[in-house]
């Protein structure tokens, strides 16, 4: 493995998970709702899939990413319609006392749902081949070890973020009382709704 490359794939994942967008939200919604274990599930799925565009990027499959690009109206649809359902959900939610046991089919799922949701948004793959070309890494495609090197970096930075993300949540969750819950539900469900339907208004504008 190419310790450079992995490093500097380290902080590109790191920094493109950081900024909070809906799965940020989400990611912190589950773990105040169903505990650290599903919210750290829901980091996951997310850093998944950015890894796997990351590896479309570096290996320069056009075939995947051309495919992938031709259909984002209907990627995007379906991500939108979907973010609007799980905010509608959370903000109806009635806000967790205590945090639920997360049993391994809750976290799979989690991890499932989050993966499929980060892969709605192709257009993903075009800041990381944007980034890899910035950094003269565009070139990582021509040999399989230095492109693995950097995907793997990729899914670390974005892992490490999520685990800091959903652990700092977990340990605020104890301070907070039913009535604080209640609004961050509603609060995350009316984010993930305005995402999801900023989304939609987009693609209905064309």
């Amino acid at each position: 493995m190419d310790i450079g490359l992995w490093l500097r794939g380290l902080v590109i994942g790191f920094s493109i998970a950081a900024p909070v967008g809906p799965i940020g939200v989400l990611c912190i919604r589950r773990t105040l709702a169903e505990g650290r274990t599903c919210g750290l599930a829901s980091g996951l799925g997310a850093a998944t899939a950015d890894a796997v565009y990351g590896l479309v990027a570096a290996f320069g499959l056009t075939v995947v990413s051309g495919f992938l690009l031709a259909h984002q109206i209907w990627f995007r649809l379906v991500g939108g319609a979907f973010l609007c359902y799980l905010g509608i959900r959370s903000w109806f939610s009635p806000p967790a006392i205590r945090a639920a046991a997360a049993s391994g089919r809750g976290a799979w799922r989690a991890y499932a749902t989050t993966f499929a949701l980060t892969l709605t948004n192709p257009m993903t793959i075009l800041s990381f081949a944007a980034i890899f070309g910035g950094l003269g890494l565009a070139g990582a495609g021509g040999d399989y070890g230095a492109a693995l090197s950097l995907v793997a970096g990729v899914f670390a930075g974005s892992a490490g973020w999520w685990l800091l993300l959903s652990s700092g949540t977990s340990v605020l969750r104890a301070r907070l009382d039913a009535t604080w819950l209640r609004w961050i539900n509603r609060l995350a469900g009316l984010v993930m709704i305005v995402f999801g339907m900023r989304l939609l208004w987009e693609l209905w504008r064309g």
